[in-house]
């Protein structure tokens, strides 16, 4: 069931809100395993084929759990037997994890490594398996350091299945949700946190369907073209350029619609973009984008390999690893693993240049508009490379793309002129918005965790509760109906891959 169609919209939302809050009049516990039992239907709507695994690593994790808190609360000598249990458990969910989203790709790598030829497995990848394993890894690392322990299994089935962020995140800790499955206030229905979460539902809605949407189509087309020969050079950027955009609006069109839909249930979830593309390095653009990602790999894995704890070397190696890693998390295949290279030598380069200009005392440059500008280019050329490995679907055709970007060529177009003159009109809309207006948070006045900390501002361009933002939200959100019909099914979310 996608958030973007119909049945989500208008039958599956509607009951999720009329049941939890009807119950929650009468039993807080109640309205929460219904939740619970509706997100469950939620992930089984897709296959019923993965509800039994989805179940069983939520019970193997929330016993592992037990189990850990049980031997770190007892004396110094069941410590060491605390660590054995958690690496067992980070261990098998990581298991579970390669066996069916890598199992293939280390085949097929050894097959052309050691020359024999082997059958494909075809193992399917079961919907948010990343999602639900990272979420479980980082539950048992904090109950190991003593900052998590959970002993109601309804709440923490809920933790791991809720709804808006089982299939594509964002990544949640347990301080950040159990807390609130607690919190019998949240139970009750609050106006103010309907108008906010269906506001910013609509405004996720209009992402998707009226600019990642409109985008695709131009990008697809490009990456297509391209894994049977060189494709025209204002093609290849119409290609880069539409699926930056295209995967922003995407995921980030997603995020908004999970951070509405958790609002009108009176539940607060992180923030997950922050304006990426206005960042001016890429330092900066990792701490704006897919953030709850960013936060899993720094505290879980950059921290744990030392971190910069043990000199400049080992801190570069780290930073490089971690970001390698991050990308081979995105998928089995060589593009993800250079996708994820390229940002850490990107990083890597970054944070040298940084000591450079700190150890000459030139920081105070970077305040000059003209050199903002430059950085803002350049981090923006970098990310927009990177991404065309993320999109390729083979080395080769992200080389074919790269090289028709920087090479001209007799090549013809594969768009018509009125086919060119939407694209650029479709992106340069999308960068506008992009660069032009206020992020979601900052509309709607949320910070990071997704907390309301501003209500009815009245400072230009912010939302409120008046005439004039009802009649815009009302206008996206009826486009982003119509759009969709005479479509055979609305459009995947891209992240749902992963």
């Amino acid at each position: 069931m996608l958030f973007n169609s119909f049945n989500f919209i208008f039958l599956y939302i509607p009951i999720v809100l009329a049941g939890y809050f009807a119950l929650g009049r009468f039993s807080h516990r109640s309205a929460i395993a219904f939740l619970a039992t509706a997100s469950l239907f939620f992930y089984g709507y897709w296959t019923l084929k993965y509800i039994p695994l989805l179940l069983t690593s939520i019970a193997f994790n929330y016993l592992s759990g037990s189990l850990i808190s049980r031997l770190k609360a007892g004396n110094k000598g069941t410590h060491k037997n605390a660590y054995i249990a958690l690496t067992i458990a980070v261990s098998c969910n990581l298991a579970l994890l390669g066996y069916y989203k890598y199992t293939a790709f280390v085949m097929e790598a050894l097959s052309s490594l050691l020359g024999y030829t082997y059958t494909d497995p075809h193992i399917d990848l079961p919907l948010g398996i990343s999602f639900f394993t990272f979420t479980q890894i980082a539950f048992l690392v904090d109950v190991y350091r003593g900052k998590a322990h959970e002993r109601n299994v309804v709440n923490y089935t809920l933790f791991i299945t809720f709804f808006p962020h089982l299939i594509a995140g964002p990544i949640l800790h347990h301080k950040q949700m159990i807390p609130q499955f607690y919190d019998t206030s949240r139970t009750r229905l609050k106006s103010s946190n309907i108008a906010i979460g269906l506001s910013i539902f609509t405004l996720g809605l209009a992402k998707k369907v009226l600019i990642a949407d409109q985008a695709a189509p131009f990008a697809n087309a490009v990456f297509s073209a391209s894994t049977s020969g060189n494709v025209a050079m204002f093609d290849s950027w119409i290609g880069a350029l539409a699926y930056t955009m295209q995967l922003y609006f995407d995921f980030s069109g997603y995020s908004d619609m999970a951070i509405g839909v958790s609002l009108m249930l009176g539940i607060n979830i992180p923030i997950n973009f922050w304006s990426p593309y206005k960042a001016t390095s890429i330092i900066e653009f990792w701490r704006r984008w897919h953030m709850t990602l960013s936060t899993f790999l720094r505290d879980y894995l950059y921290i744990p390999l030392g971190g910069n704890k043990h000199g400049e070397t080992r801190r570069i190696f780290n930073l490089f690893l971690t970001m390698l890693l991050g990308g081979i998390w995105h998928g089995a295949a060589y593009t993800f693993v250079i996708w994820g290279a390229l940002h850490g030598i990107l990083l890597v380069f970054n944070h040298i240049y940084r000591k450079i200009i700190k150890s000459f005392n030139l920081e105070w440059l970077s305040g000059f508009a003209p050199v903002k500008l430059l950085y803002w280019a350049i981090t923006m050329f970098c990310v927009i490379i990177a991404w065309v490995f993320f999109r390729a679907e083979s080395v080769k055709s992200a080389v074919t793309i790269l090289n028709s970007m920087i090479t001209y060529n007799q090549n013809p177009s594969i768009f018509s002129e009125l086919d060119q003159t939407i694209a650029l009109a479709v992106i340069a809309t999308a960068t506008v918005i992009v660069l032009g207006v206020r992020n979601t948070a900052e509309l709607f006045g949320l910070n990071k965790e997704g907390q309301i900390v501003q209500v009815c501002s009245n400072a230009p361009y912010k939302w409120s509760q008046s005439l004039p933002w009802a009649a815009l939200l009302a206008t996206l959100f009826f486009f982003g109906i119509v759009m969709q019909f005479g479509t055979d099914a609305p459009n995947h979310f891209l992240y749902f891959q992963f």
